[in-house]
């Protein structure tokens, strides 16, 4: 590994340290970092915009205020990239999709504009299938993006881009977007950290017609990194009418608090899902680690209500209502499982969306039970390891021609509940691919989990592990 590789890989609470004792220019991190995503991305697929330029640009700007003694941000010349489904100022944002292929920002999403306030350095955008649809890494715009650990495989999506890039070590700190998984899937197919916070911690604009499902997160190598990124993007903002009023918790400075005292429940199969067994094992190996960090685990099958039916109506329900203005138009050239998820909800009726929304709602009473006993839930993050590229379901998994949620069903019920929800890497296939570990906390308990996070990653570090790329 050359001197700007070791950079490129080294966690961002490191970098911003090396930065304001002037041991690294943001110049020369920001030029490794480039310099790898050019040599890495014809093959992975992470990117599908780089903004060099404007990104040593910056970069210098940065360096001058660090020699000149000014003000540094908690994210001063490190390097941040933004999911091509969040607005960016001057900057191309496409949604996967040819229909935006051309568009351009106007304004920053919140998050994307704290970041820069922080003292980040946006290297560009990364890729996601179109319109974020569904939790693989593949789009009729910008082709197929690849898992670093091997390019025959998914990483997984919606997120897919930043799941590349973080584990490959394309800059310290990625974006994600997650509405019904997007930020840990991905996270668990590629053997990084993905934060979904709880719903309105981060502030959405435009608010995602989702029905306050969606959240955006950092993607990253460690928790520590996590925490820094979560802080810069979090806390109230006027242009999201559904963002939390509560500014964030101090996540980095009270991160090694542990667990010990902690109840936390531990479920296999969340009661009834299947999960096959190389990920089954790493996954129970782990939850039991957190006995040794002095909490108390106990296995339970929690007895949620079934939400299979769910998802499927509101996904396609929210796809056909957002988009399906373009259909007409547009069809010949949207990804097929897409145009197939709309084309099945235009049969649906007001009745039978309000019917399910009601549902959903209640959903949260069947859920509620658990946290009142328990700290926190650990599952695994998805039922399988990451697959091969070009199936929308795992070999020997049902196949359908849009429905992909069978083997993703660990997340999105905690997108319903708006419940705060991190993966970390658990361990590795036989094969050796990554295996995720879900920590789902209470409401608003964000730093809890991160806690938690923080405090499994220091008993079976992982951040030395690298895929050989």
């Amino acid at each position: 590994m050359s001197a700007t590789d070791g950079l490129a890989y080294t966690p961002a609470t490191e970098l911003a340290a090396l930065i304001r004792a002037k041991k690294l220019s943001p110049v020369e991190l920001t030029r490794a970092v480039l310099d790898r995503v050019e040599r890495l991305n014809p093959t992975l697929n992470a990117f599908v915009t780089v903004t060099a330029d404007a990104a040593m640009t910056a970069a210098r700007a940065a360096e001058q205020v660090v020699m000149n003694g000014g003000p540094l941000g908690p994210l001063h010349g490190l390097p941040f990239s933004i999911k091509d489904l969040a607005l960016t100022k001057g900057v191309a944002t496409k949604f996967g999709s040819h229909i935006f292929a051309n568009r351009i920002g106007e304004t920053d999403a919140p998050y994307v504009r704290r970041l820069h306030e922080a003292g980040g350095i946006m290297i560009g955008k990364t890729t996601s299938p179109e319109f974020g649809w569904k939790a693989l890494g593949d789009c009729p715009l910008t082709g197929i993006t690849r898992n670093p650990w091997n390019t025959n495989m998914t990483t997984g999506g919606s997120s897919a881009g930043a799941g590349a890039a973080a584990a490959a070590g394309l800059g310290p700190l990625h974006q994600g977007s997650d509405g019904a998984g997007s930020i840990r899937i991905p996270s668990g197919f590629c053997g990084v950290v993905g934060v979904k916070a709880t719903y309105g911690r981060v502030p959405l604009w435009p608010v995602s017609n989702n029905d306050y499902a969606t959240h955006a997160g950092p993607m990253v190598r460690t928790v520590a990194d996590a925490a820094l990124m979560l802080a810069a993007m979090a806390g109230p903002d006027d242009a999201d009418v559904t963002c939390l009023e509560a500014p964030p918790a101090d996540y980095v400075g009270l991160l090694d608090r542990g667990v010990k005292g902690l109840r936390i429940a531990f479920s296999p199969d969340l009661g009834n899902l299947r999960v096959d067994p190389e990920v089954a094992a790493p996954v129970a190996v782990a939850a039991r680690a957190f006995e040794a960090l002095g909490a108390s685990v106990e296995e339970v099958k929690p007895g949620f209500a079934d939400t299979t039916e769910m998802i499927r109506l509101v996904w396609g329900a929210h796809y056909i209502g957002n988009y399906g203005q373009f259909l007409d138009e547009w069809r010949d050239r949207m990804d097929p499982g897409l145009v197939a998820c709309m084309d099945e909800a235009k049969r649906l009726t007001a009745a039978e969306y309000v019917a399910m929304r009601g549902r959903k709602i209640a959903y949260w009473d069947s859920v509620r039970p658990l946290f009142e006993r328990y700290d926190l839930l650990l599952t695994p993050t998805t039922s399988v390891a990451a697959f091969e590229v070009g199936r929308l379901n795992p070999a020997g998994w049902p196949q359908h021609a849009w429905d992909w949620f069978p083997w993703a069903s660990f997340s999105y019920p905690f997108n319903f509940t708006g419940q705060p929800a991190t993966t970390v890497p658990a361990g590795f296939t036989p094969g050796g691919l990554p295996v995720g570990l879900q920590i789902v906390g209470r409401r608003f308990a964000d730093l809890t989990v991160l806690q938690a996070a923080r405090a499994f990653e220091t008993a079976r570090p992982w951040a030395d592990r690298k895929p050989v790329a």
